[in-house]
């Protein structure tokens, strides 16, 4: 998966299920998180606004916690 075929199925799932989006969303963000890495899952948490729409939390970067 790339980033921008996670957008587009984020926006994709907005568009067909409006605020009922959560789930599609969540199962989009944790293939991202598995492929791309959750830094970068955390940036499209960001540029869509999904924790205060869809109370999709930011993870934290791998190599944190230490």
């Amino acid at each position: 998966m790339t980033t921008e075929e996670a957008r587009r199925r984020i926006q994709s799932a907005i568009d067909q299920f409006g605020d009922h989006a959560g789930m599609a969303i969540d199962l989009v963000i944790n293939e991202v998180k598995s492929s791309l890495g959750n830094e970068t899952a955390n940036v499209l948490i960001d540029e869509s606004d999904l924790e205060l729409h869809y109370n999709i939390a930011p993870t934290e970067p791998e190599g944190s916690g230490d």
